[in-house]
């Protein structure tokens, strides 16, 4: 069943379930959206998460199709993470276990070129080195895979400073990328 469909039963029938296919379907890319723009943190990122899911549940009468529900999801996402920032509770230099696994690697770059769950802490940690608007448009166009325009709408940016964003974050990631990495590996 598509989104709309799902929408439609919780909307007339109340439909718990449906519910639970949205979110279910949704909630890792929100997760991973909300990772990224707290830095690696976790909890927090589950934190928001849920409640976007709440709120969702709770204004879904209020959702227009007029853009897509994973759309719609992103920018009550990212008006979360804004309240949470704005409240002053969040902290961006948090460490987790992934960090402290990370950190004790004698050569942490040479390691992560064949290790995934390495190249994605290194990944965090190159984007969390972003500004937040950079951080939230880079994720957005690569991690949620939106468009310009889905991103304009999420965050509320011109689309030129979107685009501004895309690619100057793609270019210091590739700079610090190649800063990282050893010359044999390039």
């Amino acid at each position: 069943m598509n989104d709309q469909s799902l929408i439609t039963r919780v909307l007339i029938y109340d439909d718990q379930h449906a519910f639970t296919t949205l979110v279910k379907k949704h909630q890792l890319p929100i997760r991973q959206f909300l990772r990224r723009l707290t830095n690696g943190n976790h909890a927090l990122a589950d934190d928001l998460s849920q409640q976007v899911f709440i709120t969702a549940y709770n204004k879904l009468s209020t959702f227009k199709a007029a853009s897509t529900f994973s759309t719609w999801l992103h920018s009550i996402a990212y008006r979360r993470f804004l309240n949470e920032m704005r409240k002053g509770q969040y902290q961006s230099e948090i460490k987790t276990e992934d960090d402290a696994v990370f950190q004790s690697t004698e050569n942490p770059i040479e390691s992560t070129i064949e290790n995934p769950v390495e190249n994605e802490i290194l990944a965090e940690q190159l984007v969390a080195r972003l500004s937040e608007a950079e951080r939230t448009c880079i994720t957005l166009a690569f991690s949620a895979g939106m468009s310009h325009q889905e991103i304009v709408t999420i965050t509320g940016l011109p689309l030129g400073t979107v685009k501004s964003h895309i690619n100057r974050s793609k270019l210091k990631l590739s700079n610090w990328l190649a800063d990282s990495l050893p010359r044999s590996a390039l």
